[in-house]
């Protein structure tokens, strides 16, 4: 099940640039890491309270190949994606698989957070959308 939305993704070659426009906005960066499988370094802000409210994860590649180059190269910087956070990733992906959501990982990856496993899916039309779902290890304290 569908718990919440975890976070909104920014996808920039300029994470600094980025980080001074969230600072502006009055967010505050609340947790950092790098998702080796995607060769992306992700930080990710929020307004006061840090766990259980909703971030923006600001989303910069850190190889050539990582897995957001092709989408800056064609799209440019810009919103990446919305993640929700689920209870149990591999019954949701299979239920949005048979809603018609694209599976875009063959498995699930560990994700920038400690104790975070994702999976991504396509939405395509009408939302044409990039979807996130993430699942936190019990013992990491994070939750609704």
């Amino acid at each position: 099940m569908i718990l919440r939305i975890d976070h909104i993704g920014l996808a920039t070659e300029d994470p600094a640039g980025v980080a001074a426009f969230m600072t502006t906005l009055g967010m505050r960066k609340y947790d950092e890491g790098h998702a080796d499988d995607y060769g992306v370094a992700c930080a990710f802000w929020q307004f006061g309270g840090g766990l259980g409210n909703p971030a923006v994860e600001i989303v910069s590649p850190t190889t050539e190949h990582s897995a957001i180059s092709g989408r800056l190269q064609r799209q440019g910087p810009g919103l990446y994606h919305l993640a929700f956070e689920v209870d149990d990733l591999d019954n949701e992906t299979a239920r949005l698989r048979g809603q018609g959501f694209t599976a875009v990982d063959a498995e699930p990856c560990k994700g920038a957070r400690d104790g975070m496993t994702v999976a991504f899916l396509y939405a395509s039309a009408p939302a044409n959308l990039l979807i996130e779902l993430v699942h936190y290890a019990p013992d990491h304290g994070r939750g609704v």
